[in-house]
C-alpha cells in the first residue's frame, strides 16, 4: 500500500488520505491480511512500514522514489499493489502482469490520465474513487469502483445530545474553496456560535482569504482555534450542534462529515461533490442550493436525530465496512487474474 512521502501515517494534524490509509490498513490486518505501507519515515501505522529515500515532491524526487520502489518489488513479491499515492508513482509497473489498484482521492487531469493510459495495457490495472460522483469521469478511460472513506467509529464519542447553545462548526482548510466565510455568515444570520478549526495556508495570496474574509470577523461568537489533532476533534465535533460544509467545490469525499456523524453530530452543507452522498437528507443533516436553505436547516436542528447519525456513520463509513469492500476488489482481481 502506498502513500505519498509528504505525510505521516497517521497524520497529526491535517491528512485526510493518510488516515484513510492509516484505518484501512489496521482493519486489513485484523481481518488477517500482510500489509506493508511505502511511507513518511516518521509513520507510526501498525502495518510494516518501508520508508521513502526523499520526502521531496519536485521530479528528481519522485524518480527517486519510483526506482527504490522497483528495487523494493523486484525483490519481494506481493499480491497486490494498492496506491494512494499520485498515480505517476506506478506508471513503470501499468505493463506489468502484477495487480495494481490506484485510488484516487481526487480526480486525475482526464487529458494526462488518458494519455498515460493510452498504451498500457489495463488487464491488471484498476482503479477506486472515494465518491461516487467522480465515477462517471473515469470510468470511460478506465474500468473503476466507487469506495468511500471510512473512519474508526470506534474512537469517536457518541454524544446523544448537546447543550441548547452548543456552537456550530467548520472543520478543514482555511481557503475560498471550503466556504469558511459562508460559514460565517450561516453564524449570524441564525445568532449561533460558530468554531472554526483548521490549517491556514503557507502560501501569502490564500492567507489573504483568512486576513480579509475571515479575521474582521473573530469575536466571542465567531472563535479561530487552529488546526487540532484528533483528540480535540472528538471533544468539539461531539459538543457542536451542528457541522458547516458550506463547500464552493466539489469536494471528493469529506472525511470530517463522517467523523461528524460518528459523534452524533448532523451536518449542513451545499449539495456539490460528495456532500449528497454522506447526508441522508432530512435525517443526519441537510444537502442544500443556497445559503438561505442552509440557515433554514440551522434553525430547524432538532428535526435530526443524533442517534441516526451515529447509526449511519457505522453502518455506511466505518472502518470495517470499507475495508470489507477493498477485500471484495482484492478478490475479484484475483478472480479476473485467474480467469486470464
Amino acid at each position: 500500500m502506498l502513500a505519498d512521502p509528504v505525510v505521516p501515517v497517521p497524520p497529526i494534524f491535517y491528512g485526510g488520505v493518510e488516515r484513510v490509509i492509516n484505518v484501512v490498513s489496521e482493519e486489513l490486518i485484523r481481518l488477517g491480511l500482510d500489509i506493508t505501507v511505502l511511507c513518511h519515515p516518521l509513520s507510526t501505522c501498525a502495518a510494516k512500514k518501508l520508508a521513502y529515500p526523499d520526502l521531496g515532491i519536485n521530479r528528481f524526487a519522485r524518480i527517486k522514489n519510483m526506482l527504490f520502489l522497483i528495487k523494493h518489488i523486484t525483490r519481494n513479491k506481493y499480491d497486490i499493489i494498492h496506491s494512494f499515492a499520485h498515480f505517476d508513482m506506478l506508471i513503470p509497473f501499468w505493463p506489468l502482469r502484477m495487480n495494481i489498484i490506484q485510488s484516487f482521492q481526487s480526480l486525475p487531469h482526464s487529458a494526462a490520465f488518458r494519455k498515460r493510459l493510452f498504451f498500457v495495457p489495463r488487464r491488471n490495472l484498476f482503479f477506486t474513487t472515494c465518491g461516487y460522483h467522480m465515477v462517471n469521469q473515469i470510468k470511460a478511460i478506465a474500468e473503476t469502483y466507487p469506495i468511500h472513506n471510512c473512519v474508526p467509529t470506534h474512537f469517536y464519542d457518541f454524544k446523544e445530545t448537546v447543550a441548547d447553545d452548543a456552537p456550530l462548526v467548520f472543520l478543514g482548510r482555511i481557503e475560498p474553496i471550503k466556504g469558511v466565510h459562508h460559514a460565517i455568515r450561516i453564524a449570524l444570520e441564525t445568532n449561533q456560535n460558530l468554531i472554526i478549526a483548521g490549517n491556514r495556508s503557507n502560501d501569502p495570496r490564500v492567507d489573504a482569504y483568512f486576513q480579509h474574509k475571515i479575521e474582521p470577523y473573530l469575536s466571542k461568537q465567531i472563535q479561530y482555534i487552529g488546526p487540532i489533532n484528533d483528540d480535540q476533534k472528538n471533544k468539539i465535533l461531539g459538543s457542536a450542534s451542528a457541522l458547516l460544509m458550506p463547500i464552493e467545490w466539489d469536494e471528493p469525499f469529506g472525511i470530517v462529515m463522517a467523523e461528524s456523524l460518528a459523534c452524533g453530530t448532523p451536518v449542513i452543507g451545499f449539495s456539490r461533490g460528495s456532500v449528497p452522498e454522506i447526508i441522508k437528507n432530512g435525517l443526519t443533516g441537510q444537502a442544500c442550493h443556497s445559503i438561505e436553505e442552509m440557515c433554514l436547516a440551522v434553525r430547524n436542528l432538532n428535526k435530526f436525530s443524533r442517534k441516526s447519525c451515529r447509526d449511519y456513520a457505522e453502518k455506511m463509513f466505518s472502518s470495517r465496512v470499507i475495508a470489507n469492500n477493498y477485500v471484495s476488489l482484492y478478490n475479484k482481481i484475483s478472480k479476473i487474474k485467474n480467469n486470464n
